[in-house]
């Protein structure tokens, strides 16, 4: 195994080259998100391919591209697609989602993404960092429009937010028909404020909607997590 990889339970992430490192919020957005039922996914923002790996783990039918702007995550992902075991069903592009949802033709059942979130502050001096965490590359209303374009009438968007930005990018949505379904309410311990919220959006306007948290930790200590965490993850986590 490479030693900058990061390993999971049935393939690994090479995660160097300034390109934004496996976290959290992306394998909860993979372990969350409703891949059962789709044959055709696209991960806008792929970074590593962590989340396409997850989904396309999840179920066996899946084909999933991981669109991608930045060259060195791009290539990145395209060694973690080559070098996993579903390796046939992964697809990697680089392209601005933007363009890629003008030149596409192809619409998905599923959508994710964990998108870039902060739209003020200063600027990182580490470029790729910066395209990563602040939206000067992608608005969120450039990526809800490409959605929008991409997304079939049948399929689902999942995205991973901080909790203001969530709440903002949801009135968004919902000025382009996309209309909010699940929302998980994501905490590190049971009184800590909410961190990040997990949202599923749909075309088509339903009166589902349900509403739920997540808890990570049980206690203070770094490994105690909850049996709900350890539920949702212990097909990926190796310490699970």
């Amino acid at each position: 195994m490479n030693e900058k990889a990061f390993r999971f339970k049935k393939f690994d992430v090479l995660q160097n080259n300034g390109v934004m490192k496996v976290n959290t919020d992306g394998v909860l957005l993979g372990a969350w998100s409703d891949a059962g039922h789709s044959t055709n996914g696209l991960d806008i923002g792929t970074g590593t391919g962590i989340i396409s790996l997850m989904l396309a783990q999840r179920n066996p039918v899946l084909n999933v591209t991981g669109v991608e702007i930045e060259h060195s995550a791009y290539m990145m992902t395209c060694y973690n697609f080559k070098n996993s075991p579903f390796t046939a069903r992964l697809k990697a592009v680089q392209s601005a989602i933007q363009d890629y949802a003008m030149s596409s033709s192809c619409t998905y059942d599923i959508i994710v993404s964990n998108p870039p979130y902060f739209t003020g502050g200063i600027v990182s001096k580490n470029e790729n960092k910066s395209y990563n965490r602040h939206t000067l590359l992608l608005s969120h209303k450039e990526l809800i429009l490409a959605v929008r374009k991409l997304l079939s009438t049948d399929g689902h968007f999942d995205v991973i937010m901080p909790y203001e930005e969530g709440y903002a990018f949801i009135e968004l949505a919902n000025k382009s028909d996309l209309y909010l379904k699940r929302m998980t309410e994501v905490r590190s311990r049971e009184k800590s404020k909410i961190e990040r919220i997990l949202l599923r959006f749909s075309p088509l306007s339903t009166n589902d909607f349900s509403k739920d948290e997540l808890i990570i930790y049980n206690g203070m200590g770094p490994k105690d997590y909850t049996p709900e965490f350890k539920s949702l993850t212990k097909d990926f986590y190796i310490f699970l």
